[in-house]
């Protein structure tokens, strides 16, 4: 009594290369699924325990330094106008910014074709994967690698000045404002200092 080859020189020669192919892009696919990795906390998760530790803290907003930069050029450029005065500015923001990181994206397409006898298949497989890049620095974590900051966008802009009841240095303060600023005149206020 013979045992019966599962495994044999003859069966493999009868599969074709397209089988092959299949099967062997399946065992890659496997070993990569199996490979363990490394679990590291998302950008989402560190960026909500900063702004956690934050709560309270008014002015340490991410970027609450441009806001008050930009508050403090207007009210220097303001106070050298004539007429304006002593000026004191405030500035809404309308967001915080954001930063554009680098991606590494792969596309993958593949289209196979078997034939046997009357039956013709045809089988398509398109893949796509997407990953932040990360900028290693010397002992630190990999930081993602920001190719563009958008500055945030001015909503309002209020000005206290001294000469804020005069009809003519308000209307040049508003002016000032909107050459300097992309705000909407109504969201631009001008008043007089007591």
């Amino acid at each position: 009594m013979r045992k019966k080859e599962w495994f044999s020189l003859k069966k493999i020669k009868e599969i074709s290369k397209n089988q092959l192919l299949i099967g062997g892009l399946a065992g890659v696919l496997l070993l990569v699924i199996a490979l363990p990795t490394e679990k590291k906390d998302s950008p989402g998760e560190e960026r909500q325990e900063r702004e956690e530790e934050n709560a309270g803290e008014v002015s340490d907003g991410r970027f609450s330094g441009y806001e008050r930069e930009l508050e403090r050029k207007l009210e220097q450029t303001l106070g050298e106008m004539e007429g304006v005065g002593k000026v004191e500015v405030m500035i809404t923001l309308r967001d915080e910014g954001e930063s554009v990181v680098e991606k590494d994206i792969t596309r993958n397409s593949q289209e196979i074709s078997e034939e046997d006898g009357t039956v013709k298949r045809n089988t398509q497989e398109k893949q796509y994967q997407e990953g932040t890049i990360y900028a290693q620095k010397e002992g630190s974590e990999g930081q993602p690698f920001v190719t563009k900051e958008v500055l945030p966008k001015v909503e309002g802009v209020l000005v206290v000045a001294e000469g804020g009841d005069n009809a003519k240095t308000a209307k040049n303060i508003s002016d000032a404002v909107l050459a300097l600023f992309p705000v909407e005149v109504h969201k631009i206020k001008v008043v007089k200092m007591n």
